[in-house]
């Protein structure tokens, strides 16, 4: 990535930590968000960091997890499925039913991802998450900072404009933990059970729900925002050494 692009996400992440506080970073724990940790670790340290075990994670990123917390000397807040809500729903369903429908696979992820999200999100006035345009066509006109108006508090995407190579290029030029399975044909994880390798010239969200289509490969944590706008006017001049600017 040029600097300026560098530049910008730590604007946009100091602009959090200073006039959003409280604010939580929302971690899956995959390349843009082990970007994001390395940067809050550096640069926003008062943004806290939770992430939500589903009970179904494959195990590298449970390993993930405590090598990242060791790596940064920091305790990850870990939140985790109501389990009355998530029997009821194996129970009903099956323990694999979110294959049989979008209905019953989103109905899963509302259990085992909304759910813990918006607990983790309670009294909190902003959440950084590390979304890319560029990552699914859901994604496509995702703004840097959004109001998230169904939990009503700001959402800010610092990596909107970057690229998996810019991704990539971070990781190997700071020394930032990763899944290894992202070595693997996985450049986005989720559940175990829903993710699957991809080739070299599928979308980088095919291996996500690939039974479904494209459009519908969301699992509600990103719901439809009300945009606001661009940052870039309100950071001009705060970047460290220059005004920051989309590369």
């Amino acid at each position: 990535m040029t600097d300026q692009t560098l530049e910008r996400s730590i604007a946009l992440l100091q602009q959090v930590a200073r006039d959003h506080a409280p604010a939580v970073f929302a971690s899956s724990l995959g390349l843009e968000d082990m970007v994001l940790l390395d940067l809050i670790n550096r640069h926003a340290r008062s943004i806290k960091v939770f992430t939500i075990d589903t009970g179904r994670l494959p195990p590298e990123t449970l390993d993930l997890l405590a090598r990242a917390e060791a790596h940064y000397r920091m305790r990850i807040a870990v939140y985790t499925p109501d389990h009355r809500a998530l029997e009821a729903y194996v129970r009903v369903n099956g323990i694999n039913g979110f294959r049989d429908s979008i209905i019953q696979r989103k109905d899963c992820c509302a259990v085992r991802k909304v759910e813990p999200l918006g607990r983790a999100l309670h009294g909190q006035r902003a959440w950084v998450t590390g979304m890319r345009r560029d990552q699914a066509p859901s994604r496509s006109e995702a703004r840097d900072r959004e109001f998230d108006a169904a939990r009503g508090l700001d959402k800010f995407n610092p990596l909107i404009d970057w690229s998996l190579g810019q991704v990539r290029a971070y990781i190997k030029a700071h020394d930032v933990p990763y899944n290894p399975l992202h070595d693997q044909g996985y450049p986005s994880l989720g559940c175990a059970p829903c993710t699957r390798a991809i080739g070299p010239d599928e979308d980088v969200r095919a291996g996500r729900w690939w039974w479904e289509a494209a459009e519908h490969k969301e699992c509600g944590l990103h719901i439809a925002s009300a945009h606001t706008a661009s940052t870039e006017a309100s950071l001009a001049g705060n970047a460290p050494g220059a005004a920051a600017s989309v590369a």
